[in-house]
C-alpha cells in the first residue's frame, strides 16, 4: 500500500515559514535591554593631544588641542536607566607637544625624523580615571571632556553640548595652570 501527500510541497514550506517568523516575533517581544549601545566622542579643552582615549573600555578618536565632537566611534554601553552610582573608567594618552615636528629640520618621514619622534613620543604620558557620569532622563552619546590638570568628566545622556541643560558646558579653550594640584 502506497501512501500519498495530499498537499503540495508549496503549502508544507509556507507552514514551516509561518511557524518560524511566529517565534521569531514572540522571541522579539521580551522588553527593552537594559543596556544600549553609545556612539563615544570626546571634547579636548586642553593645549595638548590626545592620541586615543577609551571609556569603559570602548575606544574613541584622537583629538587635537582645544578639538573635539568632530568624529564618534562605536559603540559603548551605557544602561537605558541611570543608576545611582554609576561610573566610567577613563584611560587616555597624551602629547604635551603636539605641534613640534611641524618645526623640525628634518624631512618628514626620513629615518632621522622617524628617530626624532620616538624621542618626542617618550613625552607622552598615560593617565587612568575613574569618574562619576552624571544623572541623565534618556540615554544617549557617551562624551568625554579633557580638562586642563588631567581632569576628565563624562557624561552619557541625549543632550548636545551647548544646550543649557548639558552639565560640561566648559570652552574649548580652557586656561591652564602652570602648576597643577592633583
Amino acid at each position: 500500500m502506497k501512501r500519498t501527500f495530499k498537499g503540495n510541497a508549496n503549502s508544507l514550506v509556507l507552514w514551516l515559514l509561518l511557524g518560524v517568523s511566529s517565534v521569531l516575533m514572540l522571541a522579539a517581544c521580551q522588553g527593552p535591554s537594559k543596556m544600549l549601545g553609545a556612539p563615544v566622542t570626546g571634547y579636548n579643552h586642553t593645549s595638548a593631544a590626545i592620541n586615543r582615549f577609551t571609556v569603559n573600555g570602548a575606544g574613541g578618536p584622537n583629538i587635537g588641542p582645544h578639538q573635539g565632537g568632530g568624529s564618534e566611534v562605536c559603540c559603548g554601553l551605557v544602561p537605558r536607566e541611570w543608576v545611582p552610582g554609576l561610573r566610567a573608567i577613563v584611560e587616555w594618552e597624551k602629547d604635551p607637544d603636539p605641534y613640534s615636528y611641524g618645526s623640525w629640520a628634518e624631512r618628514p618621514y626620513s629615518d632621522e625624523w622617524n628617530a626624532r619622534m620616538e624621542e618626542h613620543k617618550k613625552q607622552y604620558s598615560r593617565h587612568t580615571v575613574t569618574v562619576d557620569i552624571p544623572k541623565y532622563s534618556v540615554a544617549g552619546n557617551l562624551k568625554v571632556h579633557f580638562l586642563p590638570c588631567d581632569q576628565v568628566r563624562v557624561s552619557a545622556d541625549n543632550i548636545k553640548r551647548g544646550d543649557p541643560r548639558y552639565p560640561y558646558n566648559y570652552p574649548m579653550n580652557m586656561e591652564e595652570p602652570k602648576v597643577c594640584s592633583n
